[in-house]
């Protein structure tokens, strides 16, 4: 078993690694802080709920605990206020009180969704991370809560960190190979703004990590989450330094939008918003090589770099004007200077963003 810590004080928690570590959740859920006393809502989602649901109710009723579940749709679109509403409703109607917690089993939505609810029923309470995918790796780790509005992603969130965060690497063998691509641009995000060695490593392992090989697979995951968590420690709310890891998702949140959150996986969308930030730093001064390097880490993961041709231009700016990062016609963007560092530049004019969409857009080699 692995732990990391994310130092945030008082709200300091673990992350544990393993195989196999949801047979011991009860005792975990103790660890947390929450006690037996209190009920426990479970959120998961109808593709995982079939698979890990059941065992991990007879866990934790096992160990004590009284247990409620709810499960949404799978998708990105159960981020949203309705489902929200409908989460809230069975917390309410289940009896959760000031010691309760909500549990998050599943990706990235379900951890956004359910960590939404914990941070708003009464006001804040208990919250435990239990991703069941590669992509939430990242998502389950920092606190990011949220759902989405029509107009954009992530608009109406908060800040709140969950008490512990369980991996259990067992449940990544049912994901489809697609959802493992997905996952691992998250994991190679981590190497290319702060740690060079660890994103070539990625490169240089794809086949293993594509195929889910365990040592592999857990070294890749205990880096990308220690990275996460020294960046998170040290800029919990995203006043600064934090804002690296939104690298490639200004224009990767574009993607998903455009796609109405269906076309393209996170992860995907990410990877070639990407690779938009490695040609815009080119833009900007930095090596043209940076752009081909990048391009060649990703494709290794399998994982696309190329918008479609039918995704238009003023679609993506629009999506883009919606974004936090935008201001008067200007915007923020996470740009790398090599592989391994990234510098936060504010006020790229839109004329350069349209030609970097534009290039995206096209066959073969931008330059």
């Amino acid at each position: 078993m692995r732990r990391i810590q994310v130092d945030l004080g008082n709200r300091s928690y673990p992350i544990v690694i393993g195989s196999g570590i949801l047979e011991g959740i009860a005792g975990l859920c103790a660890e947390a802080g929450f006690p037996v006393r209190s009920p426990l809502l479970i959120v998961s989602d109808s593709a995982v709920a079939p698979l890990y649901l059941a065992n991990l109710e007879s866990r934790l009723k096992a160990g004590g605990y009284t247990v409620v579940s709810h499960v949404i749709p799978s998708g990105e679109a159960s981020k949203s206020l309705t489902v929200y509403e409908e989460v809230m409703t069975t917390a309410i109607s289940a009896g959760l009180d000031r010691s309760s917690a909500v549990l998050a089993l599943g990706g990235g939505v379900v951890g956004d969704l359910a960590g939404f609810v914990a941070a708003t029923y009464m006001r804040g309470i208990g919250f435990l991370q239990i991703p069941t995918t590669i992509l939430a790796h990242d998502s389950s780790v920092g606190g990011k809560v949220a759902v989405n509005h029509p107009l954009a992603k992530n608009m109406i969130g908060a800040f709140y960190q969950p008490k512990m965060v369980v991996y259990d690497l067992n449940t990544l063998k049912s994901l489809p190979p697609r959802q493992v691509r997905s996952g691992l641009a998250e994991v190679i995000k981590h190497g290319l703004i702060l740690d060079r060695d660890f994103a070539y490593w990625c490169r240089d392992h794809a086949a293993e990590l594509l195929d889910l090989e365990p040592e592999a697979l857990g070294y890749a995951l205990e880096r990308g989450c220690a990275i996460k968590a020294d960046v998170v420690g040290e800029d919990e709310r995203e006043h600064g330094l934090r804002a690296i890891l939104n690298l490639g998702h200004t224009i990767g949140h574009a993607v998903e939008a455009v796609g109405g959150y269906g076309t393209f996986l996170h992860g995907e969308a990410i990877s070639i918003g990407m690779a938009g930030s490695a040609l815009l730093a080119a833009k900007l001064g930095r090596s043209r090589s940076l752009y081909e390097e990048t391009v060649s880490m990703l494709s290794a993961l399998e994982l696309p770099t190329r918008l479609p041709a039918e995704y238009g231009e003023e679609d993506i700016i629009e999506a883009m004007m919606h974004d936090k990062k935008f201001k008067e016609g200007r915007i923020t963007f996470i740009v790398p200077d090599e592989i391994g560092a990234v510098s936060i530049v504010d006020g790229i004019e839109e004329s350069a963003v349209r030609e970097v969409i534009r290039q995206l857009k096209e066959e073969g080699s931008p330059w």
